[in-house]
């Protein structure tokens, strides 16, 4: 992790907007950290130091069961809170969000400004939506493998997990993920390759068609965009 120091902190707080988010001046405290792809933004079990807020980039979240198997849980996209149920629960558990891609995030630390932010009624109502929303997302998320075939559902996974268009991803993990059978996967991996969707290199597959892609994925977006209009 590098720590983004002034005036390059300045410029991502000025087109980033964060202060908006709170009643009380809290641009001293906030810090801009930049992760390299595969770093870990909160391990495991650990409690954070500071309320992150990702501004670019894509992260992932791990969680290891009791009988050491890793499963990934969710991928983190740009304008998301990471480490705030920690900072409402101090007994949270942590689980680990490592980063996918190269990511900035604003880093506002727990220690000096806990407090301050527990009793900013403007961030608190801006954080009630945010899980409300998160909630409502992961909700649908799990009820897309009964919805929709594997072959719009991984789209939208290759898409949500590339970097710069590069594919890499273990298929024991997007199995349990998509809920599919490794057979199955492979099958329509073959089949997007077959279609020029898609391409093998090394330990990956460069993505060849990004919009034929995003099109068998639109179908999913639309559903979670009437969901979130409906509830």
């Amino acid at each position: 992790m590098q720590q983004i120091a002034d005036p390059i902190r300045c410029t991502y707080i000025q087109n980033y907007p964060i202060q908006s988010f709170f009643s009380t001046p809290i641009h001293g405290f906030i810090q801009v950290h930049q992760f390299e792809r595969g770093e870990f933004i909160i391990k495991e079990g650990l409690f954070p130091e500071y309320l992150y807020y990702l501004i670019e980039g894509k992260a992932k979240i791990y969680l290891t069961h009791q009988n050491g198997k890793v499963s990934l849980i969710n991928f983190i996209q740009p304008g998301t809170f990471i480490g705030e149920m920690e900072l409402l629960h101090e007994t949270y558990y942590s689980k680990g969000i490592q980063t996918a891609t190269k990511a900035i995030c604003f880093a506002i630390p727990l220690r000096a400004c806990k407090d301050m932010l527990l009793n900013d009624a403007i961030f608190l109502k801006h954080l009630c939506t945010f899980l409300s929303e998160k909630a409502t997302i992961m909700a649908a998320k799990y009820s897309q493998s009964l919805a929709y075939p594997l072959e719009n559902r991984l789209a939208e996974f290759i898409l949500l997990s590339a970097d710069q268009n590069y594919y890499k991803e273990k298929h024991t993990e997007v199995c349990e993920y998509l809920g599919t059978s490794y057979r199955h996967l492979l099958h329509v991996f073959a089949q997007f390759s077959e279609a020029g969707y898609i391409e093998k290199a090394g330990r990956g597959y460069i993505i060849k068609n990004k919009e034929q892609l995003q099109q068998l994925a639109t179908t999913i977006h639309l559903n979670n965009t009437r969901t979130l209009m409906i509830d």
